[in-house]
């Protein structure tokens, strides 16, 4: 037991994730090979009816015609609901009404945040790649991204600082950071030194 716990504290994140690899356009797990396409969301709160369906119809053609699909969509936002339960409770107990006023304008400034980044979220099309042959997978993932567009859907495939990120806002719902490093104090180390 002591052994397993040891080796678990030497694994690396990646490992422990179960990801082999982070390349330029996937993300390499045990699994399989995962190529990412960010799907631009549609307020569909502004369509009409008819346009709505239209939407699900094209999201229908999409997922019928490719076997390998799998779907994610992350909340890609900051939450803010328990520093807002925490200012509740300073504004109940503070007796300075010059604070309290503060704290009031906190909670606004807060509510605004909140609202502009309701919409904050990212659907993205997973396609789990196995065994393919190297010459054979940018043809198939361009066909992908082509048959995408064509059912009016704005998207791109995924680089490796998307992937990244995908990854920062999933695990740890860190949604704040502009640059993932690939080892932790990266961006401290200074070359030829």
């Amino acid at each position: 037991m002591n052994r397993k716990k040891k080796q678990k504290e030497a694994d690396s994140t990646r490992q422990l994730m179960g990801i082999t690899d982070i390349t330029a356009h996937s993300l390499v797990t045990a699994h399989g090979e995962l190529v990412f396409f960010i799907i631009k969301p549609t307020n569909i709160s502004v369509l009409s009816e008819t346009s709505v369906s239209a939407r699900i119809y094209a999201l229908m053609n999409v997922l019928k015609g490719i076997a390998e699909i799998e779907m994610l969509c992350l909340n890609s936002r900051e939450n803010f609901e328990d520093v807002k339960a925490n200012l509740r409770c300073r504004m109940d107990e503070e007796q300075n009404p010059a604070i309290r006023k503060l704290l009031e304008q906190d909670m606004t400034a807060l509510d605004r945040m909140q609202v502009q980044m309701a919409t904050a979220r990212e659907f993205l099309i997973i396609i789990r790649l196995r065994n393919e042959k190297e010459s054979d997978v940018q043809p198939y993932l361009s066909r992908i991204e082509k048959g995408l567009k064509d059912q009016g859907f704005t998207t791109r495939k995924a680089n490796e600082s998307d992937i990244k990120r995908l990854l920062g806002v999933y695990y740890e719902q860190n949604v704040t950071t502009e640059r993932y490093e690939d080892y932790d104090g990266e961006r401290w180390v200074i070359i030829g030194e």
